[in-house]
């Protein structure tokens, strides 16, 4: 499973897990249920994890990535950021930014309700 994989996960929470959690009918931050899909509140989510107050995750790669319990380490990001499309990633501010509207993105497209102050 890859960095990006890993993070929407995180997010999105881990369906076998929430399977045997939930309460029937429950469908937390939006996830979809048998009779229908809805996006997952991505704010929601995030927020509702532990440290999320402390962290800038909404504009850093590195707290967000921290706060789903990853190693933000450079070659992770790294990894990241190949995933995502930037091949000549070095870890320069102005390309962190980037991955993280990057990342934003991509979660969006996969069913993440994401505001566009995050994306954009």
């Amino acid at each position: 499973m890859g960095i990006f994989s890993t993070i929407k996960n995180a997010i999105f929470g881990d369906d076998e897990t929430e399977e045997k959690n939930a309460k029937p009918g429950a469908t937390p931050f939006g996830r979809k249920s048998a009779d229908s899909v809805s996006e997952v509140d991505v704010e929601a989510s995030l927020d509702a994890k532990e440290g999320a107050d402390k962290l800038n995750w909404r504009t850093s790669i590195v707290d967000l990535m921290t706060l789903v319990g990853i190693d933000p380490s450079y070659e992770n990001r790294k990894e990241l950021a190949t995933e995502l499309g930037d091949t000549d990633y070095s870890g320069k501010a102005e390309e962190n930014i980037w991955l993280h509207k990057q990342l934003m993105s991509k979660i969006a497209e996969a069913g993440g309700k994401v505001p566009p102050s995050l994306r954009d």
